[in-house]
């Protein structure tokens, strides 16, 4: 019965009237054929399967340039949707991270911008001040005190740094002769056993240069005590005040470069634009007047707290050097030692600078 049918149907002309119609009479009588029998769809499908599937993928339509069609089909044109413009809805939430990522990155462009500006233009005014300072041209504000009170501190800084140096050298002078008076007695001491008609001679000499060589330890302890205190006094807090000083000379720097930059912006016309940029200029100048102000404050307290500081700390240093040196040079090593007991200085035990015989290995 199948057979039958599909013979007439591929035997039939389906004849088109004028207004594009194609049922006819024989229409109905396939539609009564494919009622009894079934849909067209149902009787291909009881066909045995004759064509190869992988043929099939070969010569069928792209996936991606087949069209979805609504209306049914040979619908109208407006009805057809490209399968290419169809998009996962993940794929929206995801382009909205590089967006905020994208307005964040510019974000920090333009604060980056700015601040290059704004040290670009404090750069230039400063350096326009310092040419003009430097040729003449320039007025600079000038506290005639605290001037003089800097350049005190520099002189008295390059006198202890030359004080430092050259206590440094007699440190390692001194602890060379130590090392020789030890290696001296040490001889001494050898031949007293190995020349037995000179054996008293040698052991006179191979003990008082072994006491040398213990008074000239403990004046290396009080010697770099000394350098110690001066170089912590030289090094850290001279230094520590002389970064103010610099912070504040270039703050005074600036401070006048706004200043007149600010007196030239009065002396031009007053329309309109040139009152906002005499109104920023007021601010920033105020802003660099302040910060003037509290680092000449703040070099005045350090100058002081400096001067007291130094003198405290000299005092005791002087007294211990010179004690020191008198009591050694005098042979009194009881006074030597109790010099050092009364500026608590500590002596390390000998050879505690060597390494031990594990570390050797």
């Amino acid at each position: 019965m199948t057979d039958s049918i599909l013979s007439k149907a591929a035997t039939m002309e389906i004849p088109i009237n004028s207004n594009g119609d194609t049922r006819t009479a024989e229409d109905d009588s396939l539609e009564q054929g494919a009622q009894i029998g079934g849909s067209l769809d149902e009787i291909v499908g009881t066909l045995p399967v004759a064509m190869d599937l992988q043929q099939v993928m070969v010569s069928g339509p792209n996936l991606n340039e087949t069209s979805i069609v609504s209306g049914g089909y040979g619908g109208a044109a407006e009805g057809i949707i490209p399968t290419s413009s169809i998009k996962a809805p993940s794929m929206h939430h995801s382009n909205s991270n590089p967006m905020m990522s994208e307005e964040a990155t510019r974000g920090v462009a333009v604060e980056k911008f700015d601040s290059v500006k704004k040290w670009s233009i404090n750069t230039y005014k400063c350096t326009k001040q310092m040419f003009s300072e430097r040729f003449g041209r320039g007025t600079r504000t000038v506290d005639m005190e605290l001037e003089a009170q800097i350049d005190v501190l520099r002189e008295t800084k390059l006198k202890y740094e030359c004080i430092l140096r050259l206590a440094r050298d007699l440190t390692n002078h001194f602890y060379n002769m130590v090392q020789t008076q030890q290696a001296l007695g040490d001889t001494f001491a050898d031949l007293s056993q190995k020349s037995p008609e000179l054996q008293d001679e040698f052991g006179y000499n191979a003990e008082t240069q072994r006491l040398l060589c213990k008074n000239g330890e403990t004046l290396l302890g009080a010697i770099n005590f000394f350098v110690s205190s001066i170089n912590t006094l030289v090094n850290k807090t001279m230094e520590d005040t002389l970064m103010t000083i610099k912070m504040y000379e270039n703050a005074r720097l600036e401070f006048d470069a706004y200043r007149t930059d600010l007196e030239e912006l009065s002396a031009g016309p007053r329309d309109a634009a040139a009152m906002i940029r005499i109104e920023m200029a007021q601010q920033q100048y105020q802003i660099q007047k302040d910060k003037y102000e509290r680092l000449r404050s703040d070099v005045t307290i350090k100058l002081k707290f400096l001067d007291e500081n130094k003198v405290k700390v000299m005092h005791k240093q002087l007294l211990l050097f010179h004690n020191a040196i008198s009591a050694y040079f005098a042979g009194n090593q009881q006074q030597l030692e109790q010099t050092l007991r009364q500026f608590n200085v500590k002596l390390k035990p000998p050879g505690s600078d060597k390494p031990s015989w594990l570390e050797e290995q």
